[in-house]
């Protein structure tokens, strides 16, 4: 066991050395298993999320096209035609809200959709670094434990340190973080559903230049409320408070004009709501800015294809993963022979690479099947090529 710190800086550091016997070949085996079962729960998941995927992405993509074939711009948003009761319809304007978000504590309000308070606590952190290495026929595990002080929002448990002494952070904070949501959100004479109400999510900070001081024990500094003695040396458990607002409501002589968003959702009555589309897919959409019908839906289909090639490459790796850890054992029954060893890590590497490509494809080409049966028969002839490929690799090395 070895300590040591760095003299002149808030951080702390010392290092534990612990080592246990090398594992035998029986440990490694059984150890391999275990991670085959693992592999082959990676794997069955990889099919799931391949195959949903492919299907999301096509009714997605559908109902996409429905939407804009059948949604309505609106004339005026405010008046309420009765023609358009129940249809989709395409509205441009400003958030307007009932009554300003208020957070008494700190003499704040502001004419938003959302008010987040956010606390944070001066805490201890602790952080691992850890390296292992053989030594006398023994597995060594040198760890580096290093404590900073930092701010976060977060309590951070300091029991589960390796060393609480000296770094011991409150366990609960005083003042708790919130989300003001206002409760009725209007474009106009309409009034936004739930649902478009939550995707009015991008935060700003905002600026406390204007305001006073709320309490004695309470300092303002920059942009947060400062619950310490010394805002400039804050000790642990201090507390800052800073503001985020999201989708501003009404003019504001320090934040500027009320925000403007798009929204595509069914018209019903007063009320903007979900439209269930023949796919099984729901439109409800909120952009901000002033957008086009057409502007509107190209995002849309832009976010899916992202959404869909994410979840490919997602998809590909499971599989990747559970793979090479279903032919592990292979690598472990001939880990005593070191030149044998790194041949065949790197032939089963190649092989995942293969098989992963090769049944992404397939499994894609299988969710296609319904929807497009031509591209879904041409993705099933590529999904050969990666074993093809290898294939043709090892021939020529076996008649070497």
């Amino acid at each position: 066991f070895q300590q040591f710190s760095d003299p002149g800086s808030s951080r702390k550091e010392h290092v534990k050395v612990t080592s246990e016997p090398k594992p035998g070949f029986l440990e490694r085996l059984s150890e391999t298993s275990g991670g085959m079962l693992i592999g082959l729960v990676t794997f069955l998941l990889a099919f799931y999320v391949l195959f949903t995927n492919e299907g999301r992405a096509l009714r997605t993509a559908k109902s996409l096209d429905e939407g804009l074939s059948l949604v309505v711009p609106l004339d005026s948003i405010h008046s309420i035609s009765q023609q358009n009761e129940g249809r989709l319809v395409h509205l441009a304007g400003a958030l307007s809200t009932s009554k300003p978000l208020f957070d008494p504590s700190y003499g704040l309000s502001i004419q938003a959709v959302k008010l987040k308070r956010n606390v944070e606590m001066y805490q201890w952190v602790e952080y691992e670094d850890s390296k292992e290495y053989e030594e006398d026929g023994e597995i060594k595990k040198e760890t580096k434990y290093s404590y900073n002080t930092e701010w976060k929002s977060e309590v951070v448990n300091s029991r589960n340190f390796d060393r609480e002494i000296g770094h011991k952070n409150p366990s609960a904070m005083a003042v708790e973080s919130f989300t003001a949501v206002s409760p009725n959100v209007q474009v106009g004479s309409f009034v936004l559903s739930k649902g478009l109400v939550d995707k009015i999510d991008d935060f700003k900070q905002l600026s406390l230049s204007h305001l006073e001081d709320p309490h004695a024990d309470v300092t303002r500094r920059e942009d947060y409320f400062y619950h310490s003695d010394n805002p400039r040396r804050p000790e642990v458990g201090d507390l800052r408070v800073s503001f985020f607002y999201a989708g501003l409501s009404g003019d504001d002589p320090h934040l500027g004009s009320a925000d403007r968003v798009t929204v595509i959702a069914r018209q019903r009555g007063d009320q903007l709501v979900p439209y269930h589309t023949k796919p099984g897919d729901v439109l409800e959409i909120l952009c901000p800015g002033d957008l086009s019908v057409e502007e509107v839906f190209q995002k849309e289909q832009e976010s899916n294809t992202m959404k869909t090639w994410a979840l490919r490459a997602a998809g590909w790796l499971s599989m990747f993963v559970g793979i090479s850890l279903m032919t592990r054992i292979f690598y472990t029954l001939v880990d005593w022979f070191p030149v044998v060893r790194d041949l065949v890590n790197v032939g089963l590497k190649v092989f995942a690479v293969c098989v992963a490509s090769s049944l992404s494809l397939l499994t894609i080409s299988v969710g296609w099947l319904f929807y497009r049966p031509l591209w879904a028969l041409l993705l099933m002839l590529l999904s050969a090529v990666p074993i093809l490929v290898a294939r043709s690799r090892v021939l020529p090395k076996k008649q070497q």
